[in-house]
């Protein structure tokens, strides 16, 4: 049997704690510093609280320490990764070596890391070469591309036995991870630090060789954000067993949702296979708000490359987020402050008094209006010069949804079995001194087993037996804590004593404390690098070596690690991306398919840059001054911005 892993990103633990208490398996969480996103880091202590949580429920923490690391720094990542192990971190997430390094060094001196290693998805971990080197290096976890198929996780998960996981749901980055230099380029600002600008994000024009526009003002690197909730089983299938949600800049209410979401989709594939999956965590979520992934930040969703196929995957008209579509614009007022909305076909619609709504304005840029009053499909609102009928609105704020997350919190519970059995000793007057033992187990629905014996709380022996047993059930099969209790068995030999209510209350409120108990972990690193990796192999920038460690792990290994291996810092000439996505394709105007729509046959012909290998001319992409080429790896179905 599989476990099956929901992965939560966590801003700060409060919101790692919702997202546990909402039904995640995990969380990923960054430490004080080295994590892959600079504005959401977190202080130790609310790391241990977290993890705390956390492991009350079987769940684990994991923490980004997935920059690249400067030799300065070595001593300082050493210090925060024996701290975030003292917390109680299950995992790092890790794309520079130099961990990897230090890890081993630990091992073996100790025999144990603590911890387990997880290769970033910032590893760019895309073909089964790749997932070997690394599960040879001794990682058990692999985070894999976003831009994979069906088939080609499948290929990767039969040929390692490390556990794969995959990104499920949110924002997509257009490079394959960890190999995107725009940034550095553009403000010296280094996504593998941390520090990304999201240059993907910003508006572009598209030009041709001869310098005519081909688009103008556009997001063209922007991509629609991920959503798979409809293919948990496609992917469990394929090998998957930790599924991911992005969004470690995202708000609590953005997190509870789609925490709710993907947590009852993998208990409806466990529901259905049994015999095949179980969650990777315990306990029953209750209560709550009914989730609903078009309410909360997107710009659009796409499943990508998943089925092998492209498809429209840009979101150039709108990089921030649309929300969901309501309908159309109609009935707009002279001074553009009242309109009526005509709800998409067959889409009901309730409008609130503060709802968000958003629109692509005549010039393309994303406007934004609020709803200050409501009646029924009727709109009042501040004079929005922008609006005009006709517009497709979307809402992307919908107060009563947001309001419904905050007052509505969903409760975790773990099954626990009570027994109760009851041993009469003494002379039978039934006063009290007449002596017997009550023997009080209980087993946690994850396998935990506590018991205790109690002698001298009752005065008496009960008169009437079935009375008693009610009261002993309907007292202990409450909730307390963490526990949700219920009494699976009472044994006696006709005699019960006489509890009170109090007294019942009391053995339940201790229960909690005989189950509870940490988690330990026990990670060793394998040294079996020369299993697989026998042979030398040359590196390249893009495997971003940037320390002596990294450098010591990888010659080790075999590979050669030249200066050329080391991470780009405004080399000419090189690439800056090279991504899946293709602004020919969605354009309507690739070369391999001159069928599709708004194919124009004079913007292709005669390669003119090396990498062009299929007879598609470069384009060049223009902001603020900057230029940037534009070239076709049709072979490789690929595109590369140099």
């Amino acid at each position: 049997m599989r476990e099956l892993e929901l992965l939560a990103p966590a801003r700060n633990a409060d919101i790692g704690i919702a997202a546990i208490d909402c039904g995640a398996d995990a969380v990923y969480i960054a430490g004080p510093r080295f994590g892959a996103r600079q504005a959401a880091g977190n202080d130790i202590s609310d790391i241990a609280r977290l993890c705390s949580h956390a492991h009350l429920f079987g769940a684990k923490v994991f923490i980004t320490l997935n920059t690249i690391i400067y030799d300065d720094e070595i001593d300082d990542v050493r210090k925060m990764m024996d701290e975030i192990r003292e917390a109680g971190a299950d995992a790092i997430i890790i794309q520079d070596m130099a961990i990897v390094e230090i890890l081993k060094e630990e091992a073996r001196k100790t025999g144990s890391t603590g911890m387990a290693m997880h290769a970033s998805t910032q590893c760019a971990i895309r073909t089964v070469e790749r997932a070997k080197e690394l599960e040879a290096l001794g990682f058990s976890r692999i985070v894999l591309e976003r831009e994979m198929s069906l088939d080609q996780i499948r290929e990767i998960s039969s040929s390692v036995d490390c556990e794969i996981e995959f990104f499920v749901h949110g924002a997509l980055c257009v490079c394959y991870s960890g190999q995107c230099y725009l940034s550095e380029k553009i403000a010296g600002r280094s996504a593998n630090r941390g520090a990304c600008i999201q240059a993907c994000r910003s508006r572009y024009d598209l030009i041709d060789a001869d310098g005519r526009t081909i688009v103008r003002d556009k997001a063209l690197l922007s991509l629609k954000d991920y959503n798979l909730i409809s293919r948990i089983e496609d992917l469990a299938e394929a090998g998957v067993m930790s599924f991911k949600i992005e969004g470690r800049l995202k708000n609590i209410s953005y997190v509870r949702n789609t925490v709710r979401a993907y947590s009852m989709a993998l208990d409806r594939l466990v529901e259905r296979f049994p015999e095949k999956y179980r969650r990777a965590s315990y306990g029953k979520v209750t209560g709550g708000f009914s989730p609903d992934l078009d309410k909360t930040f997107n710009r659009g969703y796409t499943e990508l490359f998943l089925d092998g196929i492209r498809g429209k995957w840009a979101s150039m008209d709108a990089a921030k987020s649309m929300g969901e579509e309501l309908g159309t614009v109609t009935g707009l007022n002279a001074a553009k402050t009242a309109f009526t909305v005509k709800p998409a076909k067959g889409k009901a619609i309730r409008l609130n008094n503060g709802d968000g709504l958003s629109f692509i304005g005549r010039n393309g840029d994303v406007e934004g209006v609020r709803a200050d009053v409501c009646e029924g499909l009727e709109v009042r609102c501040k004079s929005t010069a922008a609006l005009f009928n006709g517009a497709l609105l979307y809402r992307n704020y919908d107060i009563a949804f947001e309001r419904e997350l905050a007052s509505k919190p969903c409760s975790r519970k773990i099954g626990a079995a009570v027994a109760v059995a009851f041993k009469r000793q003494g002379n039978g007057t039934g006063k009290a001194d007449d002596s017997g033992i009550l023997t009080v187990s209980v087993r946690s629905e994850d396998g935990r087993f506590a018991e205790k014996e109690y002698k001298g709380i009752w005065q008496e022996f009960a008169s009437n037996i079935g009375r008693m047993e009610s009261m002993i059930r309907a007292q202990l099969s409450k909730t307390s804590g963490i526990y949700s209790f219920s009494v699976s068995d009472i044994v006696h030999d006709g005699t019960l004593p006489l509890l009170s209510s109090a007294v019942l209350n009391s053995i339940r409120n201790e229960l909690p404390s005989l189950l509870d108990r940490d988690s330990d972990s026990n990670n060793v690193i394998p040294n079996n690098t020369s299993v697989i990796l026998n042979g030398v192999k040359e590196l390249d920038y893009k495997s971003n070596v940037a320390n002596r460690l990294a450098q010591k792990l990888y010659s080790d290994a075999g590979f050669k690690v030249s200066e050329q291996a080391y991470e780009l810092t405004h080399r000419d000439g090189v690439e800056l991306m090279r991504t899946k996505y293709c602004i020919r394709h969605e354009l309507g105007m690739c070369p391999k398919h001159p069928s599709a729509k708004n194919y124009r046959p004079g913007l292709h012909g005669k390669a003119t840059e090396k990498g062009s290998n299929t007879g598609a001319a470069p384009l060049y992409l223009l902001n603020n001054g900057q230029k940037f080429t534009v070239v076709f790896d049709c072979n490789n179905c690929e595109m590369i911005i140099r």
